[in-house]
C-alpha cells in the first residue's frame, strides 16, 4: 500500500502549553487534526470555565488561519472544585470534560486531588450533567513500584469510582498495561481509553538499554513488551472503546536532558505517521481510520469529521529539534530517525 486516505482524525489527549511553546507546537496538531482535547495542567492550572475560555482564545490566536481546528477545553479537578463549577462547565460551549490528576502523579499535578472520596459530590454532578471524567490512572504512594501504579489505581480507585457512579462517562487515558486493557474491555460502553503512539511503538527497553534516553520517558512509564503487545491488540481490534490520544507533551530540551528530567514525549509533529507505523507493523492499517477518526468522536458524542487526509508511503527524516525562542529547543520523539509514512499537505 502506497497511499492511505482517512477521514480527518481528532486527538483526544493533547498538551500544548502556553506562550512561545504553544506558538511552536499548535500548528503541528492543527495540520493533522480537526479537534483536540486540551489538557489543563498549566501553571497555574485551568480550574474554571472562565480560565478555559481565555486559554481557548489563546490557542485559537496561535493557530494558523490555514487550518480549521477546534480546541476542546478541559477543567482540572482539585479538592476545591464545586458542583456549581460543573454546572457552569456543562452549560458552556467550550468545556467538554474534567481531568483527574492524583496529586503528584505527573507534570504540574501538584494541585491535583488528594482525597477521591471528598470529591464524590463533584463526580455525582458530572454524572448528572453528562460530562466525562478523564483520568490519569496512577497511584502515587511512594512505596509502590512505578511499573505497578496503573494496575493498582484500577484495582483500588477506578473500580470504586465506577461502582459508585455507574453511568459516569470515563476515559482512562494513555493506558499502558494489559490489566488496563482488560478493565476497559470488560466495562460498559461509558468507559473508554486512549492509547499513545509511544506506548504502541516502544517498551521500557527504549528508555534504559544503551544508556538512559530521557526523550522516551513519559508517565505512565513505558512497560514490558507483554503490555505493549496488549495495547497494540486493543488499538487494532476495531473495539470502539479504544481511540487515539497522543498525550503529546512538549518540554524544553534542557528540562528533559536534566539530572531530574521531566516526563513527556513530543509526538504531535508526526502523530499520524507514528500511529501508521505502529498499525502497519501489526498488519492492521485497515483499522487505523476507526481508531483515529471515528471512535473518539462517537464516545464524546460529537459528529464525525467529513474532510479527508492522505498519508503517503514516503521516507522522511524527523528533525533533530524544533526551535522555540531565545535559543531554546524542543526534541521530538524519534529525533533524527526515519519515518516511512508522511502526511500529504
Amino acid at each position: 500500500m502506497q497511499q492511505l486516505i482517512l477521514t480527518q482524525p481528532d486527538d483526544w489527549h493533547l498538551h500544548v502549553r502556553t506562550g512561545d511553546m504553544l506558538k511552536t507546537v499548535i500548528n503541528h496538531t492543527a495540520r493533522q487534526f480537526a479537534r483536540a482535547i486540551i489538557m489543563p495542567n498549566l501553571q497555574p492550572p485551568v480550574t474554571n470555565t472562565e480560565q478555559a475560555l481565555c486559554y481557548q482564545q489563546e490557542i485559537q490566536k496561535a493557530t494558523s488561519s490555514a487550518y480549521e481546528f477546534t480546541p476542546l477545553m478541559v477543567l482540572y479537578l482539585t479538592n476545591s472544585t464545586t458542583i456549581e463549577e460543573v454546572k457552569k462547565a456543562a452549560e458552556s460551549a467550550a468545556v467538554y470534560a474534567f481531568k483527574l490528576y492524583p496529586a503528584g502523579a505527573t507534570t504540574n499535578s501538584n494541585q491535583g486531588v488528594t482525597d477521591l472520596q471528598a470529591i464524590f459530590p463533584v463526580f455525582e454532578a458530572m454524572e448528572k450533567y453528562h460530562l466525562p471524567l478523564l483520568i490519569h490512572g496512577e497511584v502515587t504512594d511512594a512505596e509502590v513500584d512505578i511499573f505497578d501504579r496503573e494496575r493498582l489505581f484500577i484495582d483500588q480507585k477506578l473500580r470504586v469510582i465506577h461502582q459508585s457512579f455507574p453511568t459516569l462517562r470515563i476515559v482512562l487515558e494513555h493506558v499502558t498495561t494489559r490489566e488496563a486493557v482488560q478493565f476497559v474491555q470488560e466495562a460498559p460502553p461509558n468507559i473508554g481509553a486512549t492509547i499513545t503512539p509511544q506506548h504502541l511503538l516502544y517498551n521500557r527497553n527504549a528508555i534504559l538499554v544503551g544508556g538512559i534516553k530521557p526523550h522516551y520517558y513519559c508517565l505512565p512509564i513505558l512497560k514490558r513488551e507483554t503490555h505493549r503487545l496488549a495495547l497494540v491488540e486493543a488499538a487494532t481490534s476495531g473495539n470502539p472503546k479504544f481511540f487515539l490520544g497522543t498525550d503529546s507533551a512538549p518540554h524544553m530540551q534542557h528540562l528533559k536532558e536534566n539530572s531530574c528530567g521531566c516526563a513527556g514525549c513530543y509526538s504531535a509533529y508526526g502523530a499520524l505517521e507514528l500511529y501508521a507505523e505502529a498499525f502497519e507493523q501489526a498488519n492492521a492499517l485497515d483499522k487505523l481510520e476507526g481508531f483515529a477518526s471515528f471512535y473518539g468522536a462517537d464516545f464524546y458524542e460529537l459528529p464525525r469529521n467529513t474532510k479527508k487526509i492522505t498519508l503517503e508511503k514516503t521516507d522522511w527524516q524527523v528533525p533533530a529539534s524544533y526551535s522555540i525562542a531565545k535559543g531554546l529547543q524542543l526534541t521530538p520523539l524519534k529525533a533524527g530517525e526515519t519515518l516511512h509514512w508522511k502526511l500529504k499537505d
